[in-house]
């Protein structure tokens, strides 16, 4: 695990896929950990923890009212359009751990909007994409939804021999003692395009 930035406060590091980021991230990081948002264990990336109760507010506010920006890098098969605003409804099987989309609103659904660019197009598309909630398998469900499956996610449509979902947090950008900042990192799959 690579740590991007610490302080008293907070640590922001680059989780590795296999690795969970509720219970084994935080022992790895040591001492007292908030979690404040969480990345499937498939799943790569920057994340921030906060090392205080003080902090844990602070960032977990942001998150609320949408000054925390998250960004992902996922690379999907086929061209879908060059950009993308995307709403829906998704309904979470949790006997199944999958999430579905659905027509409307009723028990247990909830709104989810992401918007993403093409950065690379062919057979297998580079996309960025900023989600705007964060709804368990969110890019994973939207994408598979639209016939763009990600490559290497076998749960929602991909056939191919990838061992993981090819997607990664990308950036994180938050206010911060005073000042918005901002972590970035990519994985190889994304930096060769």
């Amino acid at each position: 695990m690579e740590i991007l930035y610490q302080d008293e406060s907070i640590t922001v590091c680059i989780k590795p896929v296999g690795l969970d980021s509720e219970h084994e991230l935080p022992q790895a990081l040591g001492g007292e950990i908030y979690t404040l948002h969480r990345l499937d264990k498939n799943v790569g990336g920057v994340m921030v923890y906060a090392r205080t109760k003080a902090a844990a507010a602070q960032l977990s506010q942001a998150i609320q009212n949408g000054a925390m920006v998250k960004e992902y890098v996922a690379m999907v098969h086929g061209a879908p359009p060059e950009n993308g605003d995307w709403e829906d409804w998704l309904f979470k099987d949790n006997r199944k751990n999958k999430v579905y989309v659905v027509k409307k609103q009723r028990a247990s659904v909830k709104k989810a909007r992401l918007t993403y660019r093409v950065l690379s197009m062919g057979e297998q598309s580079l996309v960025r994409v900023r989600l705007y909630t964060g709804r368990s398998h969110q890019i994973r469900v939207q994408f598979a939804s639209r016939g763009f499956p990600l490559v290497g996610d076998h749960k929602y449509g991909s056939r191919d021999d990838a061992k993981a979902p090819m997607l990664f947090s990308s950036c994180l950008r938050f206010p911060y003692k005073g000042k918005e900042v901002c972590f970035e990192a990519l994985p190889d799959w994304a930096v060769t395009q």
